[in-house]
């Protein structure tokens, strides 16, 4: 007979959540998509998710005896948001250009009311705050993220236009990571427009021999992303920049087939992109291209619906073609949006994802986009206990009810970073 020293050691969980009317683990192998889990509970130790099942299987794989219990009270649980396409950090707002184009005012109209726009507009803004002031503005906007269960975000600079201005964008998100809880990734976006006061060929130049190799001499970022559009990035200079990240260690990231077909997800496949977000233009053989080469597919119901796009992006082709999906909000001063379960609702409604499609595509799909599936995205053993529980009764509920999406508890690397008392 084998000794008691000799035994495994019995894991032992510092959290326990239980109570809730589903578990949806999102697993890697969910043959449902989302790991349904009925009356199912997961236990935690210390920053890990250490069992999840019913509770007679937590209990045979772990000692929950002297758990802190967190009681989901009939309510879901669900992986925590993982948010993988923001431009969170900006100065200031265009609502006057938004309330002017909602309401049908062209381009010509703006200019002549003397409204900025686009781009441009926030640079403008951008380049007069200091990191204080771009930090707090982040902050605000990131609590409202954690209320609606993002427990990951990723960040992308793109407002600077210029070396001092993309890294000081940089600087906050670093900043950002150890002012709250949500976890912070970093995108340089110095590819996201052209500056007013530098040629084309220069400013490309400034990107390549600059900004690329300090970011990533100072570690202020795990991607490189540009806008491949008409009248942004030709292909070819796309292919310049994203190459010279890949040589400076950064990982592959395009805006591309947002307003234009230029040609940038045969790109983002070539280069074996991480992602390849937008994708309005995306045609059925550049989907098939993109799962070949394993680029997850970034769309935003909410960017499309904002700025009443004439040709929303074809989710359901491309997740016939076999794509990965993920889904984000694309928060930025045109899309003002912090609400991923708003997010699910509009991909229901208006893209043909099935409330499963969706809530994986937000989460484990959307941790695909961020490289960041082994640690995050999924309720699964060994994996960081990034966790929310929602006050709904079943999962289809947060596509099915319009306007709900604040989460009652959330949990990230284990600790209760919100809990609302109903």
């Amino acid at each position: 007979m084998m000794s008691n020293n000799l035994r495994k050691q019995v894991p032992v969980a510092t959290l326990v959540v239980t109570g809730a009317s589903q578990v949806l683990t999102c697993a890697k192998d969910a043959e449902d998509l989302v790991g349904c889990i009925p009356d199912g509970i997961v236990a935690v130790d210390g920053d890990k998710i250490i069992a999840v099942g019913s509770r007679v299987d937590v209990e045979q794989a772990c000692d929950i005896s002297q758990a802190k219990i967190l009681d989901a009270k009939g309510g879901i649980v669900i992986p925590g948001f993982v948010d993988c396409h923001t431009h969170l950090v900006f100065a200031g707002s265009r609502v006057e250009e938004y309330a002017a184009k909602v309401r049908g005012a062209d381009k010509a109209e703006l200019a002549a009311h003397g409204i900025p726009t686009g781009i441009p507009a926030t640079a403008a803004m951008l380049q007069q705050a200091n990191v204080d002031e771009l930090v707090e503005s982040a902050l605000e906007r990131m609590s409202y993220m954690l209320r609606f269960g993002t427990t990951a975000v990723e960040v992308k600079s793109g407002y600077g236009l210029s070396l001092e201005t993309e890294l000081r964008m940089l600087e906050v998100n670093k900043r950002l990571k150890g002012l709250q809880p949500i976890d912070v990734v970093s995108t340089f976006l110095g590819a996201h427009e052209f500056p007013a006061n530098k040629s084309r060929e220069a400013y490309i130049d400034e990107i390549i021999n600059e900004m690329i190799p300090a970011v990533s001499e100072q570690g202020l970022a795990e991607f490189n992303d540009v806008y491949c559009d008409d009248g942004y990035y030709t292909v070819e200079e796309s292919r310049r920049i994203l190459e010279v990240g890949v040589d400076a260690g950064l990982k592959v990231k395009i805006h591309t087939d947002a307003y234009s077909h230029i040609g940038g997800s045969v790109l983002a496949a070539e280069l074996k992109a991480v992602s390849a977000d937008h994708l309005n233009y995306t045609n059925e053989r550049e989907a098939g291209l993109m799962r070949d080469a394993g680029v997850v597919g970034v769309v935003m119901p909410a960017l499309d619906f904002a700025v009443g796009h004439t040709r929303p992006f074809n989710a359901r082709m491309m997740m016939d073609q076999g794509m990965t999906l993920a889904l984000a909000t694309d928060i930025c001063p045109g899309c003002w949006l912090e609400s991923m379960p708003f997010v699910i609702q509009l991909a229901c409604r208006l893209y043909k994802f099935s409330p499963a499609e969706a809530l994986r595509a937000s989460t484990y799909g959307a941790a695909q986009a961020l490289d960041r599936e082994t640690e995050i995205g999924s309720l699964e053993i060994g994996k960081r206990a990034d966790i929310a529980v929602f006050d709904l009764p079943r999962y289809e509920d947060m596509a099915y009810r319009l306007g709900r999406g604040e989460a009652s508890a959330v949990i990230q690397s284990g600790n209760v970073v919100l809990q609302n008392h109903h």
